[in-house]
């Protein structure tokens, strides 16, 4: 059999048809397989000389030749050459060169100290983007890999021709992979975009507003109302925001100098912000908005009077900005050549998303929806910024001109931020990350705005405005207060919208509205009817705005400090930052604790047996009494609580009490290449030794080639995202049952009882025996932490929002036990409420919230009013031991993280990838459910993720574990991966090919 892209064919050897000819077929077009191994059943003794040479696509494996790299050499010097040329013919014009730094630019303020330290506290204890664990993954892998790939979608082509900020990260993981170092990058460009804001771009907006300290309070407010939501992590989005200031800096200075070198810079700048991220179309702007008075210059300096031919004197003034511009190609081409760029740009259009234009309302349906995606600090600084521009064109088209500012800059940076508005409909993605490009220009916007309101002679007007930014509020307040994954955990109504005694606070501005709105009608009238003039009020009319921004920056700073507050001890973005910063640098693993022994941690009774110990008093509970596991059918009906949810560490109660407060999640955003190795180096996958765990680790390797596969939910036991693989017993369970046990519960040892039941319901109740804790003595050991119940079914509880969950009432009773045999009652609780019902699920109770004196506990499950949808499933109370997920997962065992995970465990290695060919994981590490849902399919085999072939080649179980004190928070998953068949990897030998940029290998099949 031999199959390649245009065909494939198979022959039976020895076997001819009725023609006499050698019986084979051929089908044509792209069919060949992705290949993750080869299997027979056949003994090797009879296979004789049968063999496979699979030719593996390792194309983005390459590195520049001799000749490459001398081009690039080349390249960048003569760029340089050219742009001391430009500066040279420059300078002719006689008048001395200006500064590159505007005077005293070091001189440091009061405001520059506020936004400074502002931006500090916010590095250490500020949310991150939902994309940083994926950035972060991918910068780690390509030290391994030899080029930046995406890592967990789109067959892992190579991250170009965006993506060069990815390339410094790589850099800095070989240094550290703790968030708080890896985010120095956006911190820096934090400094470096108020400083150009401050220095550069306030001033040459006017004398108003650089002698205006409202202008500027307002200005710093609203930047670091965009700057903290949206660029605190591992995005392109911070540095493209500080291109686009620099962009409109350099024309800026090359129209007011009248010189090219500014303007060549602007394109250098531009240049290389696009090459960053799609996003850097906004940088084009700027360029158009200052092109016509450089053209200007550009034709007076061409001249006929400067002698020589026309065309070289209109070659000698465009080349230089031309090389300027083409400069970035250097760094784009640096590691691939034309022909793996553009076969990395087709698969990611193929595979998707690639939103057209008109799709551009997708952005903004996301910044107005209830999650964090359209969280209230993300609303607030984006809509500021377009009642700002609106007031800035509405100024600017009845006078002519912003009062007391210089009209040319003001007018061009109002140009600027509305086409970039417009360019921003054909970025390829629609996500509200991108709004972070606008920090710097709103910000100067928002300062515009200040002085047009400050010099408007109508108080209605200024009331007016005042209602705009109440209004502003209330649309703002009607989204939560929702951060990504682990950043909201503690924060105030992470997943709805504000209330202040039960009223929501959007209404309450709203109600603020509507009586400015009367207020300014009032004035509008009482104006027609006052004959003097009135003194001008210049702090009232600009007050809303400046009030309200840095309202909303006290607002963010404050509900994440406060969540670092309530989560202590237990695990925040907060306090891991500050423990990475004394050195330990392993975030949450350190804070998850798995269970170790999960079959050998069942209590026993204290009479009868092990079988016996669940029904001392039973009423319609049997064996097999387990209805349907599957989850609930929407959002609106599911029991699982939102990332972030569930009992804070302070509840009441011993499973931590009612559920309340933290969190708040939302969806946002491969492997296997396909024939012929570019400059790769030996590698390939070979197993690493056995963790600590159940289950064995897989050895070997597997690869993939082209085509997708079935992905991870199909994997054998994998189950619905979120529910806990599992496997029906070899043999009959300890009490009679034939159900499947969860979390490698043993069933010839672990009972389990139902009430679910194909027939007419009926009331049923259920008392256990007395079970064996001796709490003293589990306490005096670290390892044990919780008292375990794996539960099934719909227990009776409070939800999330605090609203009543329906379900079976249990109870969970401690004792203490005579010398007699008898037990004296010292209390009881109620299990907590942990989502995922009605599958299997660990309910976990905090040892230090049991009764002081406890030997003794039991379960009862009161009688109800019958339901068949109010099953329940119990199984013996358990006492695992627990370690921490850095011990049992360690640092050397290969890992698949699922992309929201990868920056809160940064000492998890990731499985690595080199010449095409994938190592295999022997865990996963799953976020919280809703997330795991995102990244099941993003992650999946119809986006070329590595689930297209982990599915095919393992099974995976899940280990309980647990958020040290916050037992209840649904953190994640920790999955254990075994191999189906285990067999000997494959001898993969590797040679290199010198090969023009332009030549194409056979395309990636992606469908």
């Amino acid at each position: 059999m031999v199959s390649t892209a245009t065909s494939t064919t198979a022959e039976l050897t020895g076997m001819n048809g009725p023609d006499g000819q050698p019986l084979k077929a051929t089908v044509a077009g792209d069919v060949r397989p992705q290949v993750v191994g080869v299997y027979t059943e056949l003994d090797r003794g009879r296979m004789g000389d049968a063999r496979l040479r699979a030719e593996i696509d390792a194309r983005f494996s390459s590195s520049p030749s001799g000749w490459k790299l001398g081009a690039i050499l080349g390249a960048v010097l003569f760029a340089l050459i050219a742009l001391i040329c430009l500066h040279r013919g420059d300078i002719r014009d006689g008048r001395r060169t200006r500064r590159v730094l505007p005077a005293r630019w070091w001189r440091f303020t009061g405001l520059d100290a506020t936004v400074a330290g502002t931006l500090v506290v916010w590095h250490v204890i500020g949310a991150n983007s939902s994309d940083d664990g994926y950035i972060l993954t991918m910068a780690r892998a390509s030290k391994e890999a030899g080029y930046t790939a995406n890592y967990y979608r789109w067959f892992q082509v190579a991250e170009a021709p965006f993506g060069w900020p990815y390339e410094v990260l790589a850099q800095l993981t070989r240094i550290s992979e703790a968030g708080v170092w890896m985010r120095l990058p956006a911190l820096l460009a934090g400094f470096v975009c108020w400083l150009v804001l401050s220095r550069e771009v306030l001033p040459r907006l006017g004398s108003g507003i650089l002698a205006s300290r409202t202008a500027r309070w307002t200005a710093a407010s609203v930047f670091l109302s965009i700057w903290l939501p949206y660029n605190n992590g591992l995005r392109p989005e911070p540095l493209i925001a500080v291109g686009a200031l620099l962009t409109w800096c350099s024309m800026e200075r090359a129209i007011a100098t009248r010189r090219l070198l500014p303007a060549a810079v602007a394109v250098l700048v531009a240049a290389f912000s696009l090459a960053a991220g799609p996003t850097g179309l906004i940088c084009v702007a700027a360029l158009l908005a200052g092109s016509r008075p450089v053209l200007h210059t550009i034709i007076a300096r061409a001249a006929p009077a400067s002698g020589g031919s026309r065309v070289l004197r209109y070659a000698a003034l465009l080349t230089p900005i031309l090389a300027a511009g083409t400069l970035v190609l250097v760094v784009v081409f640096a590691d691939q050549t034309l022909a793996t760029v553009l076969e990395a740009t087709r698969v990611r259009q193929l595979v998707g998303p690639d939103m057209a234009w008109f799709e551009e309302r997708t952005r903004w349906d996301s910044l107005l929806s209830v999650n964090p995606d359209g969280s209230l600090a993300r609303r607030f600084g984006v809509l500021a910024m377009l009642g700002c521009l609106a007031v800035g064109i509405i100024v600017t088209l009845r006078r002519g001109r912003v009062p007391t500012t210089a009209r040319g800059p003001v007018t061009r940076i109002l140009a600027v931020v509305f086409m970039a508005l417009l360019l921003m409909m054909f970025t390829p993605t629609k996500w509200t990350h991108h709004f972070g490009v606008y920090a710097g220009l709103a910000a100067a916007l928002a300062a515009i705005t200040a002085v047009a309101l400050t010099h408007t002679r109508r108080d209605y007007l200024r009331t007016l405005f005042a209602a705009a930014v109440l209004f502003l509020l209330a649309v703002t307040f009607t989204g939560s207060n929702g951060w990504w994954y682990v950043s909201g955990y503690g924060v105030p109504w992470p997943n709805r919208a504000p209330t202040l005694a039960g009223v929501e606070v959007s209404t309450l501005f709203l109600l603020a509205t509507a009586a400015a709105l009367i207020t300014a009608l009032v004035q509008y009238y009482r104006a027609a009817f006052t004959t003097a003039d009135r003194p001008q009020r210049r702090i009232s009319g600009v007050a809303p705005l400046t009030a309200a921004a840095a309202a909303m920056v006290l607002f963010e700073v404050g509900s994440l400090v406060s969540a670092a507050i309530s989560q202590y001890p237990a695990y925040s973005v907060g306090l891991a930052n500050l423990r990475a910063l004394s050195g330990d640098q392993c975030a949450m693993a350190d804070d998850v604790l798995v269970e170790t022994s999960t079959a050998d941690s069942l209590l026993t009774p204290y009479t009868g047996s092990v079988a016996e110990g669940l029904a001392a008093e039973n009423t319609g509970f049997t064996p097999d009494g387990i209805g349907s596991l599957a989850p609930d059918p929407g959002p609106g009906q599911s029991s699982a609580p939102p990332s972030g949810s569930g009992p804070g560490p302070g509840g009441a109660g011993p499973g931590g009490g009612a559920p309340g407060g933290p969190g708040g999640s939302a969806p946002s955003g491969p492997s296997a290449p396909s024939s012929g190795a570019n400059g790769s180096a030996p590698g390939g996958a070979n197993g690493t030794p056995t963790s600590p765990g159940n289950g064995g680790a897989p050895t070997g390797s597997s690869g993939g080639a082209n085509s997708p596969a079935p992905g991870g939910s199909s994997a054998p036991n994998a189950g619905p995202p979120g529910m806990p693989g599992s496997s029906a017993p070899a043999v009959a369970g300890v009490n009679g049952s034939s159900v499947a046990l969860p979390f490698g519960l043993a069933p010839e040892r672990t009972p389990v009882l139902g009430n679910s039941s194909t027939g007419a319901p009926q009331r049923s109740q259920l008392t256990t025996q007395w079970y064996k804790l001796d709490l003293a003595a589990a306490q005096q050991n670290p390892a044990y932490r919780v008292l375990i119940l794996t539960v099934a079914g719909r227990i009776a509880g409070v939800g999330p929002d605090g609203s009543p969950m329906p379900g079976q009432k249990v109870r969970v009773e401690y004792a203490t036990r005579t010398d007699g045999g008898t037990f004296t009652a010292l209390g009881d609780s109620t299990p907590p409420t942990v989502g995922g019902a009605p599958g299997w699920r660990n309910l976990p109770i905090d040892l230090d919230r049991i009764p002081a004196g406890t030997t003794a506990v039991r379960l009862v499950v009161e009688a109800g009013e019958p339901d068949p949808m109010q099953w329940l499933a119990i199984t013996p109370p358990r006492l695992p031991k627990l370690s921490t997920l850095s011990t049992v997962v360690g640092s050397t065992d290969p890992v698949l993280a699922d992309w929201h995970v990868g920056l809160a465990f940064p000492c998890q290695r990731p499985f690595d990838h080199r010449d095409g060919v994938a190592e295999m994981p022997i865990w996963r590490i799953q976020p919280d459910k809703l997330n795991a849902q995102v990244s099941e399919t993003w992650q999946g085999e119809t986006g070329g993720g590595p689930l297209g072939w982990t599915g095919l080649l393992m099974q995976s179980r899940t280990i309980p574990a647990y958020l040290a004190e916050d037992w209840t928070r649904d953190w994640g998953e920790l999955q254990r991966l075994t191999r189906i068949v285990t067999a000997p990897p494959a001898d993969i030998t590797v040679h290199t090919e010198t090969r023009w940029g332009l030549t194409e290998g056979s395309p990636i099949r992606t469908g």
